[in-house]
């Protein structure tokens, strides 16, 4: 079977014992040596500079952010395995950026050690990057368990809830407000279905003082509290966050949702959470109490942390309903997958306006992946030959296309659907390709898509007898403006964000959230506090 089925950690064991193994840096150092060198910033003055090569074997890569990639590491002394999180000095390129890194490594230090909490053995500092040794989680992200599942049992979210929790009363009792608590910022220790599930991700933490208020917007849109784009908060946003968590954890999709990212922030403000869809009507009242008072609008009146811990659902966690809910919540995933095929039929009808010379390297690529030569790639096909091309296409991606090919229900993947998915990645598409795809859909060429043209395409494109249903969802989120139809720049926008929120970016820049605040300002969306 080879390596495919052992995790990182069990090759590196097999490794470190091999007395021929030096280990590697895959290609972390910068080698940009040409000309003459700048000198490197000093960003943790009081670590001394150190070569971590000689403390550690870096082996391969376990994660990738928007700073830092985390790699698996072998302590050379003791063998033990670490997690080093690797920041490029090239990437802080401002002092805002230094700061962010010195304080993220001072917050983990003055955190007390704590079993939610991921352990850092120690900071160092090189010429190229900053090292942060950390303990290992070999369990996986709380986000992919959630996307596996499509759900959590009332028992089994109460726990992970209780977990998230004590980690920000923790922080709060310690003057750390977190800022950007999600499913991706905690990781399972272990595969194991009991695992601890530990908070991983300081790096946008921040001190704080009681009443102290901050304005700086960072975070996910999808987790930001009303405050943060109103650009006056306190530690109130973190319960929030973990409300929108809550939420996710019990019905798959979360409160707030829109396909641009301006929609989503308007949801937000707006603050309507719905219970009506299926399956909040077979959730407790009070798990449903608890999201309502974790997502109240008036920070006054939101619950604290302790009294979140206190909240009876939680105290009585162990009584909580055991019963899954996964066809009511799995129905709700597909239909997401269902409006990615509204994108990929999209996607298709632009491909078939590409040049030969737009299209070569991507056939070349399919060609390379089409081991069999029949014309189709299978899941494993998919997933051996992309690792050929992980230079230029993210692992993230990567799994994003393997989910592509799950979800169009055959297990396979044909050229025109590997094409279209990689225009998707490539952001191949522009304006005169999208007026293109756009009339394809507008069958009465009036210049909206309707209900009827959409499921129609639908129906084509191999929905099953829900179309109609799943065009209406589709409807709800892309007809942004509420007239029943799909203009022009509403479909613009769709093809240009995600339309599935579990793949939405991951990494969301200070600039583009500053600039989408000053948007909800200028069209009355919000109005700044104080």
């Amino acid at each position: 079977m080879g390596n495919c089925c052992r995790s990182p950690a069990a090759v590196a064991r097999e490794d470190v014992k091999s007395s021929n193994y030096s280990g590697n840096d895959h290609g972390r150092k910068d080698k940009s040596s040409g000309g003459f060198k700048k000198k490197a910033v000093t960003v943790l003055p009081d670590v001394k500079k150190e070569n971590i090569e000689e403390k550690y074997m870096v082996d391969r890569e376990l994660g990738r952010g928007e700073f830092g990639v985390t790699y698996l590491c072998i302590e050379r002394g003791s063998s033990a395995l670490l997690a080093c999180k690797s920041i490029s000095k090239r990437k802080l390129r401002t002092a805002v950026d230094v700061e962010d890194v010195r304080r993220e490594v001072a917050i983990m230090k003055h955190l007390p050690q704590n079993s939610s909490i991921v352990r850092l053995k120690e900071a160092c500092e090189d010429e190229s990057a900053v090292h942060l040794v950390m303990e290992l989680c070999e369990g996986g992200e709380l986000f992919d368990r959630i996307v596996a599942r499509g759900h959590y049992t009332e028992r089994a979210a109460a726990a992970v809830m209780r977990t998230i929790m004590e980690v920000v009363e923790l922080c709060h009792n310690h003057g750390v407000i977190h800022r950007d608590l999600k499913p991706e910022n905690f990781l399972f220790a272990n595969k194991k279905e009991n695992s601890p599930l530990k908070a991983i991700d300081f790096g946008l933490s921040i001190f704080f003082k009681p009443g102290e208020r901050f304005s700086e917007i960072v975070g996910s849109p999808y987790y930001m509290a009303p405050e943060v784009l109103r650009r006056n908060y306190g530690p109130e946003i973190d319960i929030w966050s973990a409300g929108v968590i809550l939420y996710i954890l019990l019905c798959g999709v979360p409160p707030f949702w829109a396909e641009s990212e301006q929609g989503v922030a308007q949801a937000i403000i707006r603050g309507k959470i719905d219970f009506e869809r299926e399956p909040w009507p077979s959730i407790s009242e009070s798990a449903k109490n608890l999201v309502k008072q974790m997502l109240e609008p008036d920070v006054k009146v939101r619950l604290t942390a302790k009294q979140v811990l206190e909240h009876s659902w939680l105290q009585n966690a162990k009584k909580a309903p055991n019963v899954p809910l996964g066809d009511v919540v799995k129905s709700r995933l597909k239909q997401f997958s269902l409006m990615n095929r509204f994108k990929r039929k999209a996607l298709r009808v632009i491909a078939e306006f590409l040049s030969n010379e737009e299209v070569e390297g991507i056939k070349e690529k399919f060609a390379q992946i089409d081991t069999d030569r029949d014309g189709i790639v299978s899941v494993d096909e998919l997933k051996a030959g992309l690792q050929k091309f992980s230079s230029v296409i993210a692992q993230s991606e990567i799994q994003m296309l393997a989910e592509a090919v799950d979800a169009n229900g055959k297990g396979t993947m044909d050229y025109g659907e590997f094409l279209a998915m990689f225009l998707h990645l490539q952001r191949m598409a522009n304006d005169e390709h999208l007026h293109r795809a756009f009339s394809y859909f507008d069958k009465d060429g009036n210049g909206y898509i309707e209900p009827g043209e959409l499921c129609e395409a639908l129906v084509e494109d191999g929905a099953d007898d829900d179309g109609k249903d799943v065009a209406n969802d589709i409807f709800q989120e892309v007809d942004t403006d509420k007239d029943g139809r799909i203009s022009y720049d509403e479909f613009a926008a769709m093809m240009k964000t995600g339309t599935d929120w579990r793949k939405a970016s991951r990494h969301y820049s200070r600039g583009r959230l500053n600039s989408l605040s000053l948007k909800l300002m200028k069209d009355g969306s919000i109005k700044m506090d104080g």
